[in-house]
C-alpha cells in the first residue's frame, strides 16, 4: 500500500485534530490503481512551520488554512509554488472567503474546501486529489518508458479543467450565498466568466478526444474521394458569425475543383482550424484568402491572413500540444492550444508538410502540401 503525506496547517486544533481522524483509516482505490493509498498526517498551527516541514520532509498534499498566526496562508501558497511546485494545495476556506480561494487556485493551488467541511467532503477531495497524482505519475512513468497511451490525457485533462471548473464554483457559491444582493443583474458579469469557463472546457475536451483518436488510429479506411472545397466552404460557413463581428472578409479560390482520397473528417479538422485560426487572430477589417491548388501531384491549401503575424521563435513552437501565443493582443482569445498540434498529426498521418510563412504585424500564410 502507498502512503502520501498530508501536512494540515490551520491554526484551529479542532480542525487539525479532526483531519487526523478522518483520514487515519481512511484509503483510496481506483480499478486502474494496483495499490491502495493511505495518508499520513502531519499538523502544524502556523505558516512558518509550514515551511520548514516542506524544506526537511517530503510532502504530497498540503491543507492550508489562510488565515493563520503570523505569515498568511497565501504566503505559504506563494512559497510552495515557487519551490516545491510539485506538492498540491488545497485552501481550506470559510464561504465568506470565496473570492479569495478561486484567486487561490488560479496563483497555484490546487483545489479549495469550504468549511464548516464533512467528513464525506474532505474524503472526496483526497480521493481526487490522490488520483491526479497517481496519473501523473504514470504519465511520466510512460514517458521515461516511450510509451503514449491515454493515461497522459487523462492527467492533462483534469489539470486543465481544474481551474475553470473551481472558478465557476466560486461563482456559484457567490450566487448561492447572495453575496452581491438580491438583484440577479448583479451577477450578470460572473454568468458570463462562467459561460465563457464553459465554452473553454467544451473546446478543450474535444480537442483531446480529436488528438486521443489520431494517436490510437490508423488511416487505412474511410477514405473516400471529397471535394476539398466544399469542406473549405463548410468551414468558412461555421467561423463566418465571428468573422462578421470582426469585420474580415473570407475569399476562397478552387479554380481546379481540387478532389482528395481522405477521410472528410481529417479534411474538416485540418480546414476548420487554420481557417478560424485566420480570422481570430486577424486585425478589424482584415483578410482571409484560401487558395486550392495542384502542383507536381501534390495538393497544396494555402490559408493567408491579414493578422498579428508571428515570431521566427513562435512559428518553431506552434505545433508543440498545448502551445498558445501570449501576448496583448492574444490574452481575450479563447482556445485549447492543441488545434495546431493536431493538424501537424493528421498531416503527418497522409504523409504532407505544412508551413508557414509569417511576419510579425504583417500576417501569416500557412501552406499544407499532401501527395496525391
Amino acid at each position: 500500500m502507498e502512503s502520501l503525506n498530508v501536512m494540515v496547517v490551520d491554526d484551529e486544533p479542532g480542525i487539525r485534530s479532526g483531519v487526523s481522524r478522518i483520514l487515519k483509516n481512511f484509503t483510496v482505490s481506483y480499478p486502474f490503481m494496483d495499490t491502495d493509498i493511505k495518508f499520513n498526517v502531519i499538523e502544524t498551527s502556523t505558516g512558518e512551520e509550514a515551511i520548514e516541514i516542506v524544506k526537511n520532509q517530503k510532502i504530497e498534499i498540503v491543507l492550508l488554512d489562510n488565515k493563520l498566526p503570523g505569515i498568511h496562508g497565501t504566503e505559504v501558497l506563494e512559497y510552495i509554488s515557487k519551490n516545491n511546485p510539485e506538492i498540491l494545495v488545497l485552501m481550506i476556506t470559510s464561504y465568506a472567503s470565496l473570492e479569495l480561494a478561486v484567486k487561490a487556485t488560479n496563483n497555484g493551488a490546487y483545489d479549495f474546501i469550504p468549511k464548516p467541511f464533512t467528513p464525506q467532503e474532505l474524503k472526496s477531495a483526497l480521493e481526487n486529489v490522490s488520483k491526479h497524482i497517481f496519473l501523473r505519475g504514470m504519465t511520466r512513468k510512460m514517458n521515461r518508458e516511450g510509451k503514449e497511451i491515454r493515461y497522459q490525457f487523462l492527467s492533462v485533462l483534469s489539470h486543465e479543467l481544474k481551474t475553470p471548473l473551481n472558478a465557476i464554483e466560486g461563482y456559484l457559491r457567490i450566487m448561492q450565498e447572495k453575496q452581491a444582493g438580491n438583484d440577479i443583474t448583479s451577477y450578470n458579469q460572473m454568468i458570463d466568466r462562467s459561460l465563457h469557463r464553459v465554452k473553454g472546457m467544451r473546446n478543450l475536451i474535444m480537442d483531446l478526444l480529436d488528438l486521443t483518436k489520431i494517436k490510437l488510429e490508423k488511416k487505412n479506411e474511410k477514405l473516400e474521394l471529397v471535394c476539398v472545397g466544399e469542406i473549405a466552404q463548410l468551414a468558412i460557413e461555421a467561423i463566418n458569425p465571428y468573422a462578421i463581428q470582426k469585420d474580415v472578409s473570407i475569399k476562397l479560390s478552387d479554380k481546379e475543383n481540387i478532389k482528395y482520397n481522405a477521410d472528410p473528417c481529417d479534411l474538416e479538422i485540418i480546414l476548420n482550424n487554420l481557417i478560424s485560426n485566420a480570422v481570430k487572430y486577424n486585425i478589424d477589417k482584415g483578410k482571409v484568402n484560401i487558395d486550392l491548388k495542384s502542383e507536381n501531384d501534390k495538393i497544396k491549401i494555402l490559408v493567408k491572413d491579414t493578422g498579428i503575424g508571428l515570431s521566427k521563435e513562435q512559428t518553431d513552437e506552434l505545433f508543440r500540444e498545448f502551445y498558445r501565443v501570449k501576448n496583448e493582443q492574444t490574452k481575450h482569445i479563447a482556445g485549447s492550444g492543441l488545434g495546431l498540434s493536431i493538424v501537424k498529426r493528421i498531416i503527418d498521418l497522409y504523409k504532407g508538410d505544412i508551413k508557414i510563412e509569417s511576419k510579425i504585424g504583417l500576417g501569416s500564410t500557412f501552406i499544407v502540401t499532401l501527395p496525391m
